[in-house]
Order: structure tokens, then C-alpha cells, then sequence
């Protein structure tokens, strides 16, 4: 396996954790229990991450849609997402990882909000390395929540019409505190981006795999950021101006 080049890995990866339920399927599993063995490679892909030495890692855990899931299943997957913050906080205190979330989480159970806060607040002033999990995410709304944000901004006096850049609006997203991502990996073969962080990945570069998320292990992790780093990222430009202004691949 070709070895990685620390200045050349990504600063924030973003993953769609998908095929949990295929997984299942294909061993006459029930889906809970596909969500079950893909909690454990989110706990492995994160050390990997942390090994490896990524700053940011953003997992497309639970989105907006999937409140539409049989009730069964929505109420599994907040257990689970219980059980991980509760036996991760050692681990994340540990290893100087920080805890974020983006997305609706108003709309999360009660005590699943809670106890989720708690977590962020026990790890915020880790600074090793972020974990950011989309939780209730959806990427429209996002961009309209910012839209309503900005909106009250003008109406309080507080911006301009010309204030508004890419920058500023990026401020108004729920990620306002995170780099964009330079890396999205969508596993289980499917080439569609699910409405997640459509405004943050204007030129990220996309990896697909047929790998079903539980069966995604550090291998796989780094066959992707092998890929990851021959690539040519231009921002628009052309290969010959990458080539005379180097700095622009640290965008």
C-alpha cells in the first residue's frame, strides 16, 4: 500500500455512512442490527482519523429524512447514538478529540439533545482533532436557516446587501466554525450526494466506494486519501497555474 504524504492529507473528511441496512440483508440480519456494526466502524474510523492525523472528520450520521424511518428504527438509532456518546467520552477526553454537531438537533429526543450537549461541553476545549456528526442535518435547510438568519441580521441593522460574500454566508451555516471539506466519501456504491453540506462542498473532491459502511475499515480509509493525494485539486484553474502558485492546493 502506497505510503501517505502528511502535507498532502486532507484537513476535513466528510463520510456518507452508507449501507447499513444492505449489510444486514446480506446476513439475514435485522437492519438495527446493521446500524449496530456500523456504530462500531464509526468508532474505528475516528481512531483511524486521529492516527492518521486528520484535524476535522464530519459523519453523515442521521438527516432530516430519516425521521421518516419506521418508528423502530428512528428509536434504535438514538439509542445507539447514546451508547456511542456515553462509551466515547473517555476515549475522546483521552485523545484530545473535540465533539460537534450540525444539523436540526432541536428536532433530536430530549434526552438524546442532552446528553449531547453534555458531551460537547466535557470535550470543548480538546483541540487535537474535531468529530463533527450531522445529526438531523439536512443541507437545504441548512441553507435556508441561513437565508432567515441573514435576514434578521438586515432587519436588525446588522448587514448589508453588499456585506454578503461567500464568506460571510458561510458563517450562517451550521459548519460556520469548520473548514470546508476536502474530502466526502460515500460509501456502498451510490453517486448521489443526499443533500448533505451542499453549500461546503462546491469543490471537494468526491470518492466513491462499494464498501457498505460496516464493513469501512482503516484500509479503506487510507485507499481513499491515496486517491485523495494524486489527485490535481484546481479551484478553477488551470494545471500550469497550480503548477507557478503551489499554495492554492492548501486551499
Amino acid at each position: 500500500m502506497e505510503r501517505l504524504i502528511p502535507e498532502k492529507l486532507p484537513r476535513h473528511i466528510a463520510i456518507i455512512l452508507d449501507g447499513n441496512g444492505r449489510w444486514a440483508k446480506k446476513r439475514n440480519l435485522s437492519r438495527i442490527e446493521g446500524h449496530r456494526k456500523g456504530a462500531d466502524s464509526v468508532r474505528k474510523i475516528v481512531r483511524a482519523c486521529r492516527e492518521i492525523g486528520i484535524p476535522v472528520l464530519t459523519l453523515y450520521v442521521f438527516s432530516e429524512e430519516n425521521w421518516k424511518r419506521p418508528q423502530e428504527e428512528v428509536w434504535a438509532l438514538m439509542e445507539l447514538l447514546k451508547d456511542y456518546l456515553r462509551s466515547e467520552l473517555k476515549e475522546m477526553l483521552e485523545n484530545d478529540i473535540k465533539l460537534m454537531a450540525s444539523g436540526n438537533l432541536h428536532h433530536l429526543p430530549q434526552d438524546v439533545y442532552h446528553l449531547l450537549m453534555e458531551t460537547m461541553e466535557a470535550t470543548r476545549h480538546n483541540s487535537r482533532m474535531i468529530l463533527n456528526l450531522a445529526l438531523s442535518y439536512g443541507g437545504r435547510t441548512e441553507i435556508l436557516d441561513a437565508i432567515r438568519k441573514i435576514m434578521w441580521d438586515y432587519k436588525e441593522g446588522l448587514i448589508r446587501p453588499e456585506d454578503i460574500t461567500a464568506e460571510r454566508f458561510s458563517s450562517y451555516l451550521y459548519t460556520a466554525d469548520l473548514p470546508d471539506p476536502d474530502l466526502l466519501i460515500r460509501t456502498s456504491g451510490e453517486f448521489r450526494i443526499s443533500n448533505f453540506l451542499l453549500w461546503q462542498i462546491a469543490y471537494t473532491e468526491l470518492y466513491i466506494t462499494d464498501t457498505l459502511w460496516p464493513d469501512f475499515a482503516k484500509e479503506d480509509l487510507i485507499m481513499a486519501l491515496v486517491e485523495y493525494q494524486n489527485r490535481e485539486r484546481r479551484f478553477g484553474l488551470t494545471g500550469e497555474q497550480i503548477e507557478a502558485s503551489p499554495c492554492v492546493q492548501e486551499k
